[in-house]
């Protein structure tokens, strides 16, 4: 029976394959790709991602507020459709980011479990059967990798080759080329790329499990600093494949060597050690290890910022408190960047954990999330936790802009010429070095594009008057097509429109004292105050003064933007100069 339940999904589906996904970007990678979600009913999800926005500089259009209860650890996929999923994609698609974003980052206190049951065709269809050891949970981040078939409620999400992704040596992806990642591309069932017909999907990760055995939120801003700040260095640590007699070790072993000798043409150091750990190692820029339980802390070696670390057991996901086995985020807590692992008894199966080959994608320029899931061929019940735009290898272009200074104020047609270098000349990938193209975008919105030695132009007319967000961002050329950016504040003033806005106090605030924010705009039906993108007060009229309660904001880094309204749409607001504040917990 055709339930009315099943037509929504249907119709985002339809709606997201067609007219909403406009014509593609040619890279992804960086923050105007990514769609941050946080829990608004969780000030430690508020909090990590207000530290998050500020150091990966997501615009303030790709945060993404929703209501989920904390203590919900696991959830149902029928819940995670209509209650994440779904809202995660219409605001991708109102917000006119299709084709954007490649990324959908949750902060945390999300559910890490989805429970399957429902979706399970057994009782319809017995020769659609899930094999029986597949236990029916999967996690969170997969699953919205995987949204295609997940909204389709389609079985092939549980599929061991469900990634189409997944880099392999066969003649169709020309012996498993590392490639950077977009939403837009569509996979055939040998990773090759299609025009149409093809699979298409989103990475994802959480930046944080702060519930049951997960980290603290300082834990968690302590490794998300340590990640941002490792972009670019190529570091010259080494990446320990860590071999004993467990199955949980020798399910990888087969791919150990070819990595490290993957590793070695790139210039990167790699070992194969013998143990459960990197033993007095303090170079670990990477580790690949198989065993149930383990203390970090003992092996008296240091994680070094940007490593992937991540150890193939039953339960390293599972974040529920006495769960067995030591979880992921041991290795989050000593400073990996990013660490995964199952959400359920996933038994010992190859295609559910990363391939060796993870390190090699990561060390040839990639980010994180892109390093994970192209080295992951049935990835639905692994949780992967950490910084998914970490990129320590990748060649960064540094990024001019002449046409415009900061904080100028402009009219009409903005005419700007880039220019960009790129370190590196391509040394760790063949084909990169140079910038291919550069993107223009206007308040995180994709606006131009134009070549090297060529013009970007914009016509800032239809764009209401007030503070905007210029960012130029250059691509590199190659497969992996790392991307480097300016960022350049402006004002507009096509129309005459005026606003003033300020908080009382200002600066550092402490959580437990309201805040005031006064605004005035002569001729405006009515003022708007956003924390990022999530409506917190309205002020009728052209002036007036609202209050608001920090501590709904979060702790850290927050910025508020002041928004008067005409009665003539969009062309006819007004936007203030956000306010950036810090909210301060008691007794800092």
């Amino acid at each position: 029976m055709f339930s009315i339940y099943r037509v929504t999904p249907l119709v985002i589906l339809a709606v997201w394959l067609g007219m909403g996904r406009p014509s593609a970007a040619v890279a992804g990678g960086g923050p105007e790709n990514v769609l941050l979600v946080v829990n608004r009913n969780s000030t430690d999800s508020l909090t990590i991602a207000n530290h998050y926005a500020r150091l990966r500089q997501i615009p303030a259009g790709n945060v993404l507020t929703l209501p989920w209860d904390p203590k919900a650890q696991t959830t149902g996929i029928d819940e995670f459709r209509q209650q994440i999923l779904i809202p995660v994609l219409t605001a991708i698609h109102k917000r006119r980011l299709a084709g954007q974003i490649d990324y959908v980052v949750y902060s945390s206190d999300f559910p890490w479990g989805i429970k399957l049951k429902p979706d399970d065709p057994k009782p319809l269809k017995p020769k659609r059967r899930w094999p029986e050891k597949f236990k029916s949970v999967g996690s969170i981040t997969s699953l919205t990798y995987l949204w295609q078939a997940v909204l389709a409620h389609s079985p092939a999400y549980v599929q061991l080759r469900s990634n189409y992704y997944m880099r392999r040596p066969v003649p169709e992806q020309k012996d498993a080329p590392t490639l950077s990642f977009r939403s837009s591309q569509q996979f055939g069932p040998q990773g090759e790329l299609f025009d149409n017909g093809g699979r298409s999907y989103l990475l994802s990760t959480m930046l944080g499990v702060t519930a049951g055995r997960g980290n603290s939120v300082d834990e968690v801003l302590s490794y998300l600093r340590r990640s941002a700040k490792a972009d670019g260095t190529h570091p010259r640590g080494t990446i320990y494949y860590v071999k004993n007699n467990d199955i949980r070790s020798k399910t990888r072993h087969r791919g150990f060597l070819r990595a490290v000798m993957s590793l070695e043409e790139l210039g990167v150091a790699a070992q194969i050690v013998e143990g459960k750990l990197p033993v007095g190692k303090s170079d670990v820029q990477g580790a690949m290890i198989g065993t149930a339980g383990f203390d970090w802390n003992s092996s008296g070696s240091t994680i070094l910022p940007g490593a992937i670390c991540e150890h193939l057991t039953s339960f390293g996901g599972v974040m529920r408190k006495g769960a067995g086995q030591t979880p992921l985020s041991e290795l989050l807590r000593y400073g990996a960047a990013g660490a995964s692992g199952t959400v359920v008894e996933p038994m010992a199966v190859a295609a559910k954990f990363p391939d060796p080959m993870i390190h090699v994608h990561y060390a040839r320029g990639c980010t994180l999330a892109e390093a994970f899931y192209q080295s992951v061929y049935g990835p639905f019940q692994l949780l992967i936790v950490g910084d998914p735009l970490c990129r320590p290898w990748a060649n960064i272009p540094q990024v001019k802009v002449q046409g415009v200074k900061p904080g100028a104020t402009v009219k009409g047609v903005l005419i700007l010429k880039p220019s960009a270098t790129v370190p590196g000349g391509g040394k760790t990938v063949p084909g990169g070095g140079k910038v291919d193209h550069f993107e223009l975008f206007i308040d995180g919105l994709r606006r131009a594009e134009c070549r090297p030695g060529q013009s970007l132009q914009f016509d800032t007319t239809p764009l209401g008057d007030g503070y905007h967000e210029l960012r130029v961002v250059a691509i590199e050329t190659g497969p992996i097509q790392s991307q480097g950016r300016r960022i350049i504040d402006i004002t507009t003033a096509n129309h005459g429109r005026q606003i003033n806005a300020s908080v009382t106090p200002s600066g550092t605030v402490a959580a437990d004292k309201p805040l005031v924010i006064t605004a005035r705009s002569p001729g405006s039906i009515g003022i708007v105050v956003l924390a990022r993108s999530r409506l917190i007060g309205r002020i009728p009229g052209e002036e007036g003064r609202l209050e608001i309660d920090p501590a709904t904001l979060g702790y850290g880094p927050v910025q508020l933007r002041v928004v008067a309204l005409g009665n003539g749409g969009p062309i006819t607001y007004v936007w203030a100069k956000p306010l950036e504040l810090t909210v301060k917990t008691k007794g800092t």
